[in-house]
């Protein structure tokens, strides 16, 4: 199941437009092989925080037994590993040394590793309502996904880097063969198995997606921070290099009070008595919904923004209060639930 989109930055930067090309390429193929997929759910472009560090990962793969990162690579030409583990690439017959993605990815997975750890207990049930569970045993991987169009010299390359190389179109493959997922999700009666990898229950796998999201900094929430940091007159990490700048550094967007015509909640009602009262707020493998009391009917709480209209909404959770958040109008309405 695809969970975020691309987030596509404007630029007439062409080292920039590469980059974003490679990630909608890896993006497209994610989206052909795990879209319907139940076991799978896909992050593309996921930036958070955590311990005053940032971390951006191109693509996150969260599924029944663990995480995948994938960090995307654009070249045109040659690339080549030597046995210190030191990458170069060639452009129009040159070669130069370049940075290692699988080093870059390797940092992004400890920031996130610790990211989860550190919020188990709002992740992980409780073993028999006693024993908190964490993040142990469960499967942490990072490969690197490069252009279709390059030319990978696997001959010296270390075994164990070249495992982790695999071109944009093998992505899938790649991954498949990495996850080795079962026919359903695993259940208690997997206890008694011989050889059973530590798993994500449906509930654990909605929590975790659910808080990443929760998680995600998105544009708008850049600019805002950017704003508050430069009135403080500390510098903004959001600038720290071309890969992440949203806009020029003098250029600071002012926080604009909420205006009063604002629409700020949300009335579900529900879709097939139309009953708005007794609505009771629930999560399942395919989001959020409530359930009516009248009838016992489903009823999505996505639903279109209700200042602009627009579709490109998603429903978030904090504690016990849910909103609508637009991505378009970037208007934050809660929901009003009696039930």
């Amino acid at each position: 199941m695809i969970l975020k989109d691309k987030t596509l930055v404007t630029t007439n930067s062409a080292k920039l437009k590469a980059g974003q090309k490679q990630e909608l390429d890896v993006a497209f193929y994610l989206r052909r092989a795990f879209k319907d997929h139940p076991q799978v759910f896909v992050f593309n472009d996921v930036k958070f925080k955590h311990n005053g560090e940032t971390a951006q990962i191109d693509h996150l793969i969260v599924y029944t037994y663990g995480f995948i990162l994938i960090e995307s690579k654009s070249i045109t030409g040659e690339v080549a590993i030597n046995q210190h583990q030191e990458w170069s690439r060639s452009y129009r017959g040159q070669w130069q040394g370049m940075p290692s993605p699988i080093k870059q990815v390797e940092l992004q997975l400890a920031l996130l590793k610790s990211l989860v750890r550190d919020n188990a207990p709002q992740l992980l049930p409780k073993m028999f309502g006693k024993i908190q569970q964490n993040f142990g045993g469960r499967e942490w991987h990072s490969i690197c996904a490069i252009s279709s169009n390059a030319i990978i010299n696997r001959d010296n390359t270390p075994k164990t880097l070249e495992e982790r190389l695999v071109k944009s179109e093998f992505i899938a493959d790649k991954l498949l063969d990495i996850m080795k997922l079962p026919a359903s999700i695993p259940n208690a009666l997997h206890f008694f198995s011989t050889n059973t990898r530590p798993w994500f229950s449906e509930e654990s796998l909605v929590r975790i997606c659910e808080f990443l999201l929760e998680q995600n900094i998105t544009p708008a929430t850049q600019l805002k921070t950017d704003a508050i940091a430069s009135s403080l007159n500390e510098p903004s990490p959001i600038y720290q290099n071309e890969s992440t700048a949203l806009a020029p550094r003098s250029i600071v967007p002012t926080i604009k009070e909420e205006q009063p015509n604002v629409v700020n909640e949300v009335n579900l009602q529900c879709k097939q008595c139309s009953n708005s009262k007794t609505l009771k707020a629930r999560s399942g493998r395919y989001g959020y919904f409530v359930t009516c009391a009248e009838c016992d009917t489903n009823t999505p709480m996505k639903t279109s923004c209700p200042q602009c209209n627009s579709a490109n909404t998603k429903v978030s959770k904090r504690k016990e209060s849910y909103s609508l958040v637009c991505s378009d109008c970037e208007n934050t309405a809660f929901f009003r639930l009696d039930g």
